[in-house]
Parts: C-alpha cells; sequence; structure tokens
C-alpha cells in the first residue's frame, strides 16, 4: 500500500479540509491521530502555492515582543520546542544575527532587553541562551556586517526547516498513516446543503473529470488566499482575506556572506528582512511585504522588489555587490492576513490566526484565517477542539504534542547520517543526500534502489538524486505531475535551475517505470517549463524571445 493515500474518496466522512496548505496539513493530520474520518482535498497538490513561499523560519516569536503579544510569543516557542524534538531531521537549530544599525526601528538597547526578556519567557528551551554581541566578536565573525558600521548586536538562537517541501509531504504521510485520505489536483466544484446548514462538498474527480458528492458533518475551509472563494460558494459572507506580496530571491554564496542568518530591519523602509543561509550552499533573500488585489493564480516577482532585496542586502553586506544577474530563481505569492480596509502597513497586521465558526445557514463550516509553519500544530490542535464540539465529541489530550514525523531518526540525527551513509550500498553522495532530504524514509528509496541497477542511476548532476527518488515519488508519496516529483517530493528543483535540466530525465524514468506514455511524459515536461515561469529563473533568461515572456 502507498506510505500516501491519494484515491477517490469514500461518500461520507466526518470531516472534510479543503485546502492541502499548511494549515490543512495540521488540522487533517490532529483529526486523523484522534481517529476521525478526514479527507483533504485540494485542486493543487500538498502545500504547492502559499506554504510554498514560506521564510522557512521555525520562529521562536521575538517579533511578537514589540506588539505585546505575549501569548503568540509563549506558543511560537512551545511550538518551536516541539518540533525541534518531533522533526529533528527537517527542523534545525539556526542562529541569527541581529544588527543594532543606526537606521533600525527599534534602538540597540531596547532590542537586547527583549532578547534577554525572550529567554525568560523559553526557560527550558531546547536551544543555547542569546547572546549580545559586541564590537570584537562582531568583527570576527561578521566583519562584512562590520563594514556597514554596526558596532554591536544580538544573536538570537531560533530555528528553520530548510526543506519545508519534505515537511509538508511527512505531515501528509503521517496523517494517511492514520486514516486520513488525501486528494490532490482535486477541484471542489460546491458545498453541499441539508437541513439548513453545510453538509459535504461536491468535487471533481481527478481520474473520470465527473463531479462527486462527499457528505461530512463539518468542513473546514482551509483554502489560505482562496478563502474568500470557498466562502462565495456557500453564498454571501463579509470579505475574510486581504493578502499581501511577499517575495524571495535565490543566489549562490556571495563576497561577505555571512555564515549564519542575519535578520536586520531594512535601509530602505524599516521591515524586517533576512539573509538566510540555506540549501546545498544557496541563500535566500527576502522578504518583501506589499499590499496586493491582483490575481492571485501566478504570481511573480517584480523588479522594484528585486531592486528592493538586493539594495537592502548591499547596504547591510557593503561586500556582497549583489546585482540582477545574481539572481538564481526567485520565489513569490501571497500571505492569507485579515482583510484589513485601506491597508498601508502591511506588517502591522497581526500574524495570529483566527477559527471562524459560522453559524445560521452556513453551521457546519469552519474558515481558518491566517497561519504559519512554527504554530501550524497549534492551529491543528485548536481546530480539533472546536470540530469536536459540533460533532458531540468529548475533548481528549493532543496526540501530536509527542508524535513524531515519519521521518524522525530515533537515535540522533548525526548519528543516522553517519551510520546510515557507513552502511549504504549506494554511493557516498547519494545516500547522504537520501539521509538528509528524507531521514529514515530513506530506507525505503535505498531498498527500491536495490530492485533495478538503472534505480541507483544519478538523474541530476547537482543535487545527485537518484531515478529511484523519482519512482517513489510517484509510488508511495502521492506524486501525480512531474511538478509534484521535482518540485516537492524529490526537492531536486531546489536546484540552480529549478529542476529544468532534470525534467526530460526524471520523465523517462515514469515512462519506464509508472506507466507513462511518451506523449503523457512530453507534455508533462512542457508542463513543467511552463510552471516553473513564475520562479522567473535565469536558465531561462536565455531563451527565445517567446521563452522570455514571463
Amino acid at each position: 500500500m502507498p506510505t500516501l493515500r491519494t484515491h477517490s474518496a469514500p461518500q461520507s466522512a466526518d470531516v472534510v479540509v479543503i485546502g492541502a496548505g499548511i494549515n490543512g496539513l495540521a488540522i487533517t493530520r490532529e483529526a486523523a491521530a484522534r481517529g476521525l474520518h478526514v479527507v483533504m482535498i485540494d485542486r493543487d497538490d500538498i502545500a504547492a502555492r502559499t506554504s510554498a513561499i514560506s521564510t522557512r523560519l521555525i520562529h521562536g516569536g521575538l517579533k511578537y515582543l514589540p506588539r505585546f503579544e505575549i501569548p503568540l510569543v509563549f506558543e511560537s516557542i512551545r511550538e518551536r520546542n516541539i518540533l525541534l524534538k518531533t522533526a529533528p531531521h527537517l527542523v534545525l537549530p539556526y542562529p541569527m544575527l541581529i544588527p543594532f544599525a543606526k537606521w533600525n526601528k527599534t534602538p540597540g538597547w531596547l532590542m537586547s532587553c527583549g532578547l534577554i526578556v525572550h529567554d525568560v519567557l523559553a526557560i527550558g528551551k531546547r536551544l543555547p541562551l542569546n547572546r549580545i554581541v559586541f564590537g570584537g566578536r562582531l568583527r570576527r565573525e561578521w566583519p562584512s556586517v562590520a563594514k556597514a558600521g554596526v558596532k554591536w548586536g544580538g544573536l538570537f538562537q531560533d530555528a528553520h526547516v530548510p526543506v519545508t517541501e519534505r515537511f509538508a509531504t511527512e505531515l501528509a504521510i503521517d496523517a494517511s498513516r492514520n486514516g486520513a485520505t488525501v486528494l490532490t489536483h482535486t477541484p471542489v466544484t460546491a458545498l453541499l446543503r441539508d437541513g439548513g446548514r453545510i453538509a459535504g462538498v461536491v468535487y471533481q474527480d481527478r481520474e473520470s473529470g465527473q463531479e462527486r458528492e462527499l457528505r461530512a458533518p463539518v468542513v473546514v475551509n482551509s483554502a489560505g488566499p482562496w478563502v474568500d472563494e470557498v466562502l462565495a460558494l456557500a453564498g454571501t459572507h463579509p470579505r475574510r482575506i486581504g493578502p499581501t506580496k511577499g517575495s524571495h530571491l535565490v543566489v549562490d554564496a556571495f563576497p561577505g556572506a555571512p555564515a549564519t542568518c542575519v535578520f536586520f530591519d531594512s535601509p530602505q523602509d524599516g521591515r524586517p528582512m533576512f539573509v538566510l543561509p540555506w540549501w546545498d550552499g544557496r541563500f535566500m533573500l527576502g522578504t518583501t511585504d506589499l499590499p496586493y488585489d491582483g490575481s492571485i493564480e501566478d504570481i511573480a516577482i517584480d523588479q522594484d522588489e528585486v531592486a528592493y532585496l538586493l539594495a537592502s542586502v548591499n547596504t547591510i553586506i557593503p561586500d556582497a555587490g549583489l546585482t540582477p544577474d545574481h539572481v538564481l530563481w526567485s520565489y513569490s505569492g501571497v500571505r492569507p492576513l485579515p482583510y484589513v480596509a485601506d491597508l498601508t502597513d502591511p506588517s502591522s497586521v497581526s500574524r495570529d490566526s483566527e477559527i471562524v465558526v459560522h453559524d445560521g445557514d452556513s453551521t457546519g463550516l469552519l474558515t481558518i484565517i491566517g497561519g504559519k509553519y512554527t504554530t501550524h500544530r497549534a492551529l491543528g490542535e485548536q481546530t480539533l477542539r472546536k470540530i469536536e464540539k459540533q460533532l458531540g465529541l468529548p475533548r481528549e489530550a493532543s496526540p501530536t504534542r509527542e508524535a513524531r514525523f515519519p521521518g524522525a531518526p530515533a537515535e540522533d540525527v548525526a548519528q543516522f547520517r553517519a551510520s546510515f551513509v557507513a552502511r549504504s550500498s549506494l554511493p557516498e553522495r547519494t545516500a547522504a543526500r537520501l539521509a538528509d532530504v528524507y531521514g529514515t524514509l530513506a530506507r525505503d528509496i535505498e531498498m527500491l534502489a536495490a530492485t533495478d541497477p538503472a534505480l541507483s542511476e544519478i538523474v541530476d548532476e547537482e543535487t545527485g538524486a537518484i531515478a529511484a527518488e523519482i519512482l517513489h515519488a510517484v509510488r508511495e508519496e502521492g506524486a501525480v505531475t512531474l511538478e509534484d516529483v521535482l518540485l516537492r517530493r524529490t526537492v531536486i528543483a531546489l536546484n540552480s535551475d529549478v529542476g529544468l535540466s532534470c525534467a526530460p530525465r526524471a520523465a523517462a524514468v515514469l515512462v519506464a517505470y509508472a506507466g507513462w506514455s511518451e506523449e503523457h511524459a512530453d507534455a508533462e515536461v512542457a508542463r513543467y517549463r511552463e510552471s516553473v515561469r513564475r520562479f522567473v529563473p535565469r536558465a531561462l533568461q536565455g531563451a527565445s524571445d517567446a521563452d522570455r515572456t514571463l
């Protein structure tokens, strides 16, 4: 049986969750672990849109202190601790330098107090204490930042999840192992009504194209930026989402590149920004935060955002000298924040989440506003409390506070990696990649590769990914399209050309082993090439004039 069940849904369930982003995943996992029959449904793939544009931090809530959102700080610290314990192969300690620069909104002395207060609030945390960084250490360890005229700063001990794609996939796998059904590439076309309330959904079956009914006493609308579209299916509702646009740049290591994350106020406008050491030696630079009222279907960075991000980074790291030519690719999307009329400062909108329990003729419908990776599990637990009340069930302790992710090793992560590489029959580079990307799930791919020598062959020289990963993504992890495979299962597309050079070879593997026809494979490669235009990859910039039209 596949690890991730993505077959057609039954005719009824206890709960239907619309949206397979981080919110929908958290709610589905929590409810399934509680023993409820859950179907999660999305017109795209797992964490394919909004949840794919994260800054990838598991943030301890320091930025909420100036707003005195103390409950949110406590929640962030608690959830960060849980993730460091339950997903140690995916969630890693991530110290970040906070330069106390002259252009900062918050003076250095006050930020220093904030670091101390955060340590007090985080007593018992799984990370070292925060530290004040004075001039001597700053010049030794962050000389490029010191060149910007920064005299001192703070070192905040935080965490990040460099591969959110695998994080989301493992949440879906865990939910499926607990009995949930995950339907991807399956649009919801209507909401069912019965007895003056919401009673399920109508969806378009992926295989047949026919519309089918799925009845459930509780429907959760966790569609992110598309929340209002789902609400429109239920009738007239006030606007709930006021999206803001965020963009990141991906670059290779550059002169003055820091060994740790740098979390700073942009000299341009004072909003929070990051220089983030990321994956395979590359860096992310982000992020923008702009009011947005355009189409949310295919969002790409614009040149003003590129200029803003590069100018901000070049100011805090004068040696960088970054230009648009250094950008490998970018990613952009919108944050599903609460709607605020006449918004001028997006950073002022609270990042806390909200669960709306509808009544009247929309009874049976719950809507989720906001949400983020750090506190996703808490949101899932809070939503389950509402579901239990709707279903008349007694409250039970959350099973996900201690449940480890499917790929989490029992031993120390470094020990697992070393032992896996040492005993593997695969080449060291391949074995190391499998351990880093999949955790203990790497063993399944290793066994698959052992069934046929061709499955051990490398399909992407840059990452060292092998053919067995491609096949495993489709057979065991619910991948349907080439984009699912390269972007969100194998994460080959996190390389320098967003997987463009690998796409034909990956499709060939699926022709040989997964029953794809040559025609389907060719169409998927063309579709993939078109889809990744939203990342504005440098690899496409030298193409024909038609190809350059992004």
